[in-house]
């Protein structure tokens, strides 16, 4: 089955689909450093780089997808404008990109289609003939006559043994002559706690911006970087590594009495108690979010264990930082050896996993229409 895969980002969706036998060969993607990042993973698909809303560009991923006779599409516009994480603009221009994928598939007419997003992708609208109608509804407008709509459309990645709590809005569309109703699948029984997915992983002391403070904790960077390549430390300030020092699992440092979140002048500061805040170890990971990389954004620090007391008897916890890229690319089910391109900095890879909806999911979704006879 040959697929065409729009606002493909670097292509995580895309990870597992070789293995059951998708193959996709036309992708598109906005930003130029993305989408070498897309080529370096995927050489033999054409990447086609560009503005999707640009006519050229769009008629260019319409007339390649012509000639490969396209069986797929996977479309992930843009969240920013809908998520809780961005800026919750209804009317956002990112929010009516979804038009341009609609079109793609009115024209190129593929056995499949995959549109993923936020979940508020749901109750968002766009314009449409001079009217404002809901994303869904535009969708159904537009392909109902030819394609069969799943029911059910908010998915949680953490039933589909992914340990992550990410709730997505998945559009699923079959059409009509291929006699299927494709929905999700089954949930799964196990759910995957933190606790499982990072064991065997070392801890890992993160790197004091400042000099002064860079000999108050240990380092092992040495032994991380034997673990995985991708298992280093994190750099943060020592005023957010100090709070959260002082911060046992699944607690904000919002909560400490003395160690607490504060500017540079030491004045505390204050904000959402999802913020400086540890993981669960008895729960999956969090959504990781674009700034996944930054201690004082949602969720994102490690959970911890108990350490030892301070001179004062209070007590200190390990790894006072955010998740590494190794541990994210685990909670986001890439692959251990996930290809990622030496010139890679550490923030484009960290906003794409963050952006990225976990591949495993993807394949889980995928794979069962693969296995109906005839398709």
């Amino acid at each position: 089955m040959k697929a065409l895969s729009l606002f493909a980002n670097v292509g995580i969706a895309e990870t597992y689909l070789e293995e059951i036998g998708i193959d996709v060969v036309i992708a598109n993607e906005l930003i130029t450093e993305r989408a070498n990042f897309y080529r370096h993973l995927y050489p033999n698909c054409n990447m086609i780089d560009g503005d999707i809303t640009d006519e050229s560009i769009f008629n260019q991923i319409i007339e390649n997808s012509q000639k490969e006779k396209i069986d797929l599409i996977i479309a992930t516009p843009p969240c920013q404008g809908m998520s809780i994480a961005g800026d919750m603009n209804p009317y956002d221009e990112r929010n009516s990109l979804v038009k341009y994928a609609i079109d793609a598939v009115d024209i190129l007419k593929p056995k499949f289609v995959f549109i993923e997003n936020v979940v508020q992708q749901l109750t968002t609208p766009i314009e449409y003939n001079g009217v404002e109608i809901m994303i869904p509804d535009y969708i159904k407008t537009r392909l109902g006559k030819q394609y069969y709509i799943n029911q059910e459309k908010i998915i949680n990645t953490m039933d589909y043994g992914i340990p992550q709590m990410r709730k997505r809005s998945i559009i699923l569309l079959s059409r009509k002559d291929t006699g299927i109703k494709w929905e999700f699948p089954k949930k799964e029984n196990k759910v995957i706690l933190l606790e499982e997915a990072l064991k065997g992983i070392p801890d890992l002391w993160p790197i004091i911006r400042e000099k002064e403070y860079r000999n108050v904790l240990p380092s092992n960077t040495e032994e991380a970087l034997s673990f995985h390549k991708w298992h280093k430390p994190p750099h943060h300030v020592w005023r957010n590594v100090e709070c959260m020092l002082y911060t046992p699992t699944g607690n904000t440092a919002f909560d400490n009495i003395k160690h607490y979140p504060k500017r540079k002048d030491g004045e505390r500061i204050s904000g959402y108690n999802t913020t400086y805040h540890r993981m669960y170890w008895n729960k999956p990971a969090p959504t990781v979010t674009r700034y996944n990389g930054i201690i004082g954004s949602q969720n994102n620090v490690h959970p911890g264990r108990p350490w030892k007391k301070d001179k004062n008897g209070d007590m200190m916890y390990t790894n006072p930082r955010v998740l590494t890229i190794y541990e994210l690319m685990i909670v986001s089910t890439l692959p251990f050896d996930w290809n990622i391109p030496e010139w890679a900095s550490n923030n484009l890879i960290r906003h794409v996993i963050g952006e990225g909806i976990p591949p495993l999911l993807v394949k889980k979704i995928i794979e069962p229409i693969l296995n109906i006879k005839g398709v």
